[in-house]
């Protein structure tokens, strides 16, 4: 093992869809489109969890979870989430922090961030002040700012404690 700390870096884009519940954090969102994918496309967690991974040298979401497996069909990404958690702790790490963004046009998200960052605190094991989410637009730019999809960028810290296997 060389080095105590590792970062982290996680992105994912889903578009949206006529006939889906918006799912961002493990928090279900009112609005009259969701995202299309094979879990809950929840962009925000499959950012997580490629950051956590990725730090870890674990590959990424699609390695471990593959999108042709049926066992993974409309999966809540919070399963995922805990699962990647569990990867990272054997390896011998422990989470930091995490810090994301979720690119959206609409719906506004602000009034959803604190029970977004409370839901992945408890799947986490993690005091909510070490999770910061953040919502930005792409101020009419590309598809997320046609509005036809929804991104999310994350990034982690991990520190190696001892014990797991690399």
């Amino acid at each position: 093992m060389t080095g105590r700390w590792r970062v982290g870096l996680g992105y994912d884009i889903h578009p949206l869809v006529e006939g889906r519940q918006l799912v961002l954090g493990g928090i279900a969102i009112a609005y009259e489109r969701g995202l299309a994918g094979h879990s809950d496309a929840d962009v925000l967690i499959h950012s997580l969890c490629d950051a956590l991974l990725g730090a870890a040298a674990l590959g990424d979401l699609g390695r471990h979870f593959p999108d042709t497996d049926p066992r993974y069909k409309d999966i809540s990404s919070g399963e995922l989430l805990r699962s990647v958690a569990a990867m990272v702790g054997q390896r011998g790490f422990r989470i930091e922090n995490v810090d994301a963004t979720i690119v959206a046009e609409e719906p506004r998200l602000a009034p959803f961030i604190e029970a977004m960052r409370n839901h992945l605190a408890e799947i986490l094991n993690l005091a909510p002040e070490q999770i910061s989410i953040k919502a930005k637009t792409h101020e009419g730019l590309d598809a997320v700012g046609r509005g036809d999809a929804i991104a999310a960028y994350a990034v982690c810290l991990l520190e190696h404690v001892g014990g797991g296997t690399l």
